[in-house]
C-alpha cells in the first residue's frame, strides 16, 4: 500500500519517525552539528541503513516547508519497499523463472519510474535498487512509473554485489548492460535471470560488472555512443522477453 511522500522536520519528530518504523529514504543533516539529539538521529539512521547527507543551512532552508527544521530533515518514502524474497515467491506463484531488474546508481527519478514501468510490462518479478547513490521511491518516481509502482515490487538493499552473489546461490544468473559487451542477440538470455542496468554516465560499476556472468551490448548505428538508462533497460528486457516466448513455443 502506498502512502504520500513527505518531509519530516525537527529533531524530535525525526527521532520518533525512525522509532515508529517509518521508511526514511534520505536524511539531511546540518554539516558539523554533533549535539545529543543529532547523535541519536545518526544512530537510528545507521540502524535502518538510511542514506545521510550533510548539507549547509542554506540547503536545509530550501528543503524546509516549515522553516523550523532544527538542522534535521527526513525524506519519507512515497511507497513501501518489498523484500527480495517476495519477488522470488511471486515468480514461484506464477510458475515462471525469476526475472529481476537490478539498478546500479540510477539517481534520476524519471529514469527509475520509467524502468519500473518497463519491468512491469516485461513481466519482471521485481526491481532491486541500492540504498546509496540511488534515488528512492519518491512521488516523482511513482508518477513516472504510470501506475506500475502499485504492482511491481521494489526492494532496497545495502549491498548490490552481495545481493547478486546470494541470488546466484538460488539459481539466478546475471547479465549487465555494457557497450563493450557481447551483442545481446548472440547471448542466451533464457532461464532465471537478473538484468543489471547502470546510469548512462558511468554505466555499471566495476565490482558489480565483475560479479555478473555476462555483459550485453545493444547494437547502435548512430553518432552518439549511449542510450538513456531506461531505454537501454527496455531494449534489453524485451530481448529477454522475446527469447522466453520462443523457448515456450
Amino acid at each position: 500500500m502506498g502512502y504520500t511522500e513527505s518531509m519530516i522536520e525537527g529533531r524530535n519528530p525525526v527521532i520518533e519517525a525512525f522509532r515508529s518504523g517509518k521508511t526514511i529514504d534520505k536524511l539531511f543533516l546540518l554539516d558539523g552539528c554533533q549535539d545529543g539529539p543529532v547523535l541519536t538521529i545518526k544512530r537510528e539512521a545507521k540502524k535502518q541503513g538510511c542514506l545521510v547527507k550533510y548539507v549547509t543551512k542554506e540547503r536545509l532552508d530550501q528543503l524546509s516547508e516549515t522553516g523550523k527544521h532544527q538542522g534535521v530533515i527526513a525524506q519519507i518514502s512515497a511507497y513501501e519497499y518489498a523484500d527480495v524474497e517476495d519477488m522470488l515467491e511471486l515468480a514461484k506463484q506464477r510458475g515462471e523463472d525469476p526475472f529481476l531488474f537490478l539498478l546500479d546508481n540510477i539517481e534520476d527519478p524519471h529514469n527509475l519510474g520509467a524502468i519500473i514501468r518497463t519491468a512491469n510490462l516485461a513481466g519482471a518479478h521485481g526491481v532491486i535498487i541500492p540504498k546509496n547513490r540511488a534515488v528512492g521511491l519518491t512521488a516523482t518516481v511513482a508518477k513516472a512509473s504510470a501506475g506500475a509502482l502499485h504492482y511491481t515490487p521494489v526492494a532496497k538493499v545495502t549491498n548490490l554485489k552481495r545481493t547478486i552473489e546470494e541470488l546466484k546461490k538460488q539459481g539466478l544468473w546475471f547479465v549487465c548492460a555494457d557497450m563493450d559487451g557481447e551483442i545481446m542477440y548472440q547471448l542466451n538470455l533464457k532461464g532465471p535471470i537478473g538484468l543489471v542496468i547502470g546510469n548512462e554516465g558511468e554505466g555499471v560499476g566495476r565490482l558489480i560488472k565483475e560479479t555478473c556472468d555476462f555483459t550485453a551490448s545493444i547494437p547502435m548505428k548512430g553518432d552518439i555512443d549511449s542510450l538513456n538508462a531506461s531505454v537501454a533497460a527496455g531494449v534489453l528486457s524485451y530481448e529477454i522477453v522475446r527469447q522466453r516466448l520462443l523457448s515456450a513455443t
